[in-house]
């Protein structure tokens, strides 16, 4: 199979949505997909876009997607590049497809002088926590994710 990676264009929101909703599915969670195909093309490729995306292809099918961003580390005075997600299709898995997707980042990251790639996993993802430790990827045990959502968010918001 010859795959290649190419930059997400607006043209791809139908192929972006298709796969993250088979991502929800897979990490159970296919109720929480609000996006739609007009909400991804503004968000993700309007004036106020501050994502980025690649589609992997197998042979000029779509078999993946990677969504990231630039965060900011103060200690380093340097941005960082975080990986929001990456899905390879099942079909695709096990031939190191995902593997490309995740040196395609690391290389967009090195040429854009990051300091940091980094990403979250869910803690019963084995497959994937065994390709980013094969990586040399090292989960930081230290910090804990916090997130305001929803009712929450708006509320403290108002307050």
């Amino acid at each position: 199979m010859n795959y290649t990676i190419r930059a997400a264009t607006a043209d791809d929101v139908g192929i972006i949505l298709r796969f993250i909703t088979e991502l929800a599915i897979y990490e159970k969670a296919e109720e929480e997909v609000e996006a739609t195909e007009a909400s991804l093309a503004a968000s993700m490729f309007g004036p106020q876009a501050v994502t980025e995306a690649a589609i992997l292809e197998a042979d000029g099918a779509p078999a993946g997607f990677a969504v990231w961003f630039f965060n900011y580390s103060t200690w380093q005075a340097r941005n960082g590049l975080y990986l929001e997600d990456l899905y390879v299709s099942p079909r695709y898995r096990g031939a190191g497809a995902g593997r490309l997707l995740l040196r395609h980042l690391a290389k967009i990251a090195v040429e854009r002088g990051c300091g940091r790639f980094e990403w979250s996993v869910l803690d019963w993802n084995e497959p994937a926590i065994r390709v980013y430790e094969t990586i040399g990827a090292r989960p930081q045990s230290e910090w804990v994710r916090y997130r305001l959502t929803g009712d929450s968010l708006k509320a403290f918001a108002a307050s």
